[in-house]
């Protein structure tokens, strides 16, 4: 049976990313699911994407075709990943912090006694995060159709925080969680909001070469090493 779509060697870790994405989906949102699972699969979404591009270039006899469908799925799996599971991860941060009886201080708070509200603001900014990830992969998408991501030089800019930045940003947030031992549930919903902001801002990031992503793949070892021994450290 014939089917749409490319199924060569050039898309693989895009959709290996998107499976990794849902899988953290999952986890998240099934019973008391614990954000450190999500953050594991969204590092892992982060690493595909640090070198998909790169895979898909390597082939070059690519079609028009394949190289718009690559941007496409690229973008799509994107949004998954870096957009939904994120968000994902914050509303399983926050189910597992309403479980908490020895809660203390704004925290404990607001869960008290403004539970509705408090969720319905948090809510809000998970949602409001989908969308600005959402607005900036489709403007992504539009000029690099133009070929308008380059500066006056010719370099590769992006215009607006890049969405797969999320990779590194998010678990960032547990790792101060594991040096100061304290709940960072608002704190976390508080970089998502700042995070959709950047999104959908004008300010101009130049495409990182080869020593930046050395850098982020370095980061995003450290913080994936800490996760799993804070894995580790929650089953005992």
């Amino acid at each position: 049976m014939k089917m749409i779509g490319f199924y060569d060697y050039t898309v693989i870790l895009t959709y290996l990313s998107l499976m990794s994405g849902t899988i953290g989906i999952m986890l998240c949102l099934n019973g008391m699911g614990h954000p450190y699972l999500g953050m594991f699969f969204l590092l892992f979404s982060g690493l595909c994407d640090t070198f998909d591009g790169k895979v898909a270039r390597s082939k070059k006899d690519r079609t028009t075709q394949m190289k718009k469908f690559g941007i496409q799925i690229d973008s799509l799996s994107d949004l998954i990943a870096f957009g939904m599971l994120p968000a994902c991860i914050g509303i399983a941060m926050l189910r597992y912090t309403m479980c908490i009886p020895d809660l203390s201080g704004v925290t404990r708070y607001l869960l008290t006694h403004y539970t509705l509200q408090t969720q319905i603001v948090l809510s809000l900014i998970a949602v409001l995060y989908v969308l600005a990830a959402m607005i900036r992969l489709a403007y992504f998408n539009v000029m690099e159709e133009e070929d308008q991501n380059r500066d006056e030089t010719g370099a590769k800019i992006y215009t607006g925080l890049p969405v797969t930045s999320a990779a590194l940003i998010f678990p960032a947030v547990l790792l101060i969680h594991m040096l100061i031992r304290a709940d960072l549930t608002f704190l976390y919903f508080g970089v998502m909001l700042i995070t959709g902001g950047l999104f959908i801002s004008k300010i101009q990031i130049k495409k990182p070469q080869n020593k930046g992503i050395a850098t982020m793949i370095f980061f995003g070892a450290v913080e994936c090493v800490v996760l799993i021994f804070a894995l580790k450290f929650l089953k005992k």
